[in-house]
């Protein structure tokens, strides 16, 4: 089963996130501030970080920005969340990579259409990186067969292609309705 830490002040934005994962099948770890989120990181160990950008403590943006910075991490997908009316920084996301934005309230399509190919990716991720460790230190570094990284970051790209161009395209919807009001 695939974990999800959903990182939000918001208790009805818990309640609704953990509803739609849960109801997907995934299992939920919810907190409410960014600093308790990295706490958590370890023994949550999650496929997938959802965080509200302006969380407590440590913002969304720099909740990302510590999880890319880890190797032991490295698999993990960061969406970042904000209100309809909230400020969202989009350079800052893009700068810390965050892996996409959901806006709130949550609208349980949208959220799925998001999360799951960004799990897939996580799990793909996930397995080259146990593979590449699961062998010999030697072999690791002189045996790595580069079509084999290649694939599975290939495998991973096209799994998160379809979520990715689904957002991009509301974005550049959205701002084109608005720009021609």
């Amino acid at each position: 089963m695939s974990r999800i830490l959903l990182a939000d002040d918001s208790p009805h934005a818990q309640r609704m996130g953990e509803r739609i994962l849960r109801e997907e099948g995934f299992e939920v770890v919810s907190v409410t501030d960014g600093e308790t989120a990295i706490i958590r990181l370890g023994d949550v160990d999650p496929d997938v970080v959802i965080a509200d950008a302006l969380l407590p403590r440590k913002s969304g943006y720099e909740l990302c920005e510590f999880i890319k910075s880890q190797p032991r991490h490295r698999h993990v997908r960061v969406l970042l969340t904000a209100g309809l009316l909230e400020p969202f920084d989009e350079e800052r996301a893009r700068q810390v990579s965050s892996d996409g934005l959901i806006k709130k309230p949550f609208e349980a399509s949208a959220v799925v259409a998001m999360v799951k190919p960004l799990v897939e990716a996580a799990g793909l991720a996930r397995a080259a990186i146990a593979e590449v460790a699961g062998a010999e230190p030697e072999a690791a570094d002189s045996g790595l067969d580069p079509e084999m990284v290649r694939a599975a970051v290939t495998l991973a790209v096209d799994a998160a292609m379809p979520a990715l161009v689904e957002g991009i395209t509301k974005e550049v919807v959205e701002r084109l309705r608005s720009h021609a009001r």
